[in-house]
């Protein structure tokens, strides 16, 4: 309720106080006179202004959005008393942006109420506080005005959009849980594996009668049971290279939201660890509820500038499962990650690297010397990627004009043909 604020003249008081200022100056009585009118109209809008009362509210249609959809939102507004004109400007944070006009003005009897409809849209994604308003009230002579700052914030949480991803990466073992991967071992399933000869104590739905008939004796098949993974997404938050209109960061988060969703849905278990200054954690789970507490914690994630080395070993062991699929995604532009990734590959851990592609962040530079420099970094680049590579981690670049399901197919093929070194 806006009861006190600052109260400010304009005009008339201007008017009246440099015509009265200007006659005693000047000896100039004249001058006093026609300061007159405006100083009586003053005391008379001084007279009659009354401090206006209002309860202002603003109400947010949800708690959650997506990245770049409109969310509506409202602005109620009850005057206990007139308010011959009351203007309402609704501040937002860096991220955040109304549709249309973000400042209205409105007349107010007493009584009144009015409601005023806004449509906000999030163009990153994170954790905002919205409902910041500043009021301005005028009189009926537009003498006196009152301003206010009302917080009345709520929070606004904006998820990333997700990529179009088909396919998943497959962990190269699986869990002892139902789930929807293949897994390569045999047992009961539906996906057809191979055929062996009958031995007493199989079943009689798993005979292949047309193998057997071509044989002298029964033949059943075997198959590959259907099991769940664990995965673990492991972000690198020890850097952010950005520009105007790209940031990795973002990508990273858009991706481990994006693979976090797809393996849910496909019944993996998955986790999450943020590793860098500030080292975040959340043990592999199922179902929705996992993926609203990846997302959330994802959207927490941030660069806190730290020399202090970071070892793997501060991760519990809780959190990177064995058999785990760790799936990091990176930049790969701070050692102290690559070492980390070195040292789960020397563990044992089936490591995939997401490689988000810095390189068009980059400028090359104008000078000489600043090219030169440029090119040593994109060639040590190609020798990080060999050499993790050789390690047996398969790297998918991806970057602008490049799809996600692209860069995935490329460790999907490196997978399938590389031949791993001994770490």
């Amino acid at each position: 309720m806006i009861r006190r604020g600052s109260a400010r003249l304009e005009g008339y008081a201007i008017l009246a106080a440099v015509g009265l200022v200007a006659a005693l100056a000047l000896r100039r009585p004249e001058l006093a006179v026609a300061a007159a009118p405006f100083a009586v109209v003053l005391a008379i809008g001084l007279q009659l202004a009354r401090e206006p009362r209002l309860e202002v509210q603003f109400n947010v249609a949800g708690e959650r959005t997506v990245q770049g959809a409109l969310v509506d939102a409202e602005i109620t507004v009850r005057a206990v008393t007139a308010v011959d004109r009351l203007e309402l400007l609704l501040e937002l944070p860096n991220g955040v942006e109304a549709e249309g006009n973000d400042a209205v003005a409105v007349r107010l009897r007493a009584g009144d109420e009015r409601t005023i409809p806004v449509q906000l849209r999030c163009s990153r994604w994170g954790v905002y506080d919205v409902g910041m308003l500043e009021a301005r009230a005028r009189d009926a002579f537009r003498l006196v005005v009152w301003e206010d700052r009302l917080p009345r914030l709520q929070g606004l949480k904006a998820y990333p959009h997700s990529e179009t991803l088909a396919r998943v990466l497959d962990a190269a073992e699986t869990q002892a849980f139902t789930g929807s991967a293949v897994a390569r071992v045999k047992g009961d399933g539906i996906e057809y594996a191979d055929i062996r000869d009958y031995v007493p104590g199989d079943r009689l739905r798993s005979i292949n009668w047309r193998a057997s008939a071509r044989r002298t004796g029964l033949v059943v098949n075997e198959q590959h049971p259907e099991r769940n993974t664990d995965v673990v997404l492991f972000v690198d938050s020890f850097a952010d290279l950005r520009d105007d209109s790209r940031s990795t960061l973002d990508d990273a988060i858009r991706a481990a939201a994006t693979l976090a969703t797809r393996h849910l849905e496909r019944r993996d278990r998955v986790g999450l660890v943020s590793f860098g200054g500030i080292l975040r954690w959340l043990r592999p789970g199922l179902g929705p509820s996992q993926r609203f507490r990846l997302i959330e914690t994802l959207l927490e994630t941030g660069v806190a500038p730290t020399y202090i080395w970071r070892d793997v070993d501060l991760i519990p062991a809780r959190i990177l499962p064995p058999k785990a699929l760790v799936i990091a995604l990176t930049p790969l532009v701070d050692p102290r990650f690559v070492r980390t990734l070195q040292n789960l590959r020397a563990r044992g851990f089936d490591l995939v690297v997401v490689e988000i592609d810095p390189v068009e962040v980059v400028e090359a530079g104008r000078k000489e010397l600043e090219r030169l420099a440029y090119r040593l970094w994109l060639l040590d680049r190609e020798v990080l990627r060999s050499r993790l590579e050789r390690l047996g981690i398969g790297i998918a670049r991806w970057g602008d004009g490049v799809a996600l399901e692209s860069a995935l197919e490329e460790v999907r093929t490196y997978r399938r043909y590389a031949r791993v070194g001994r770490v």
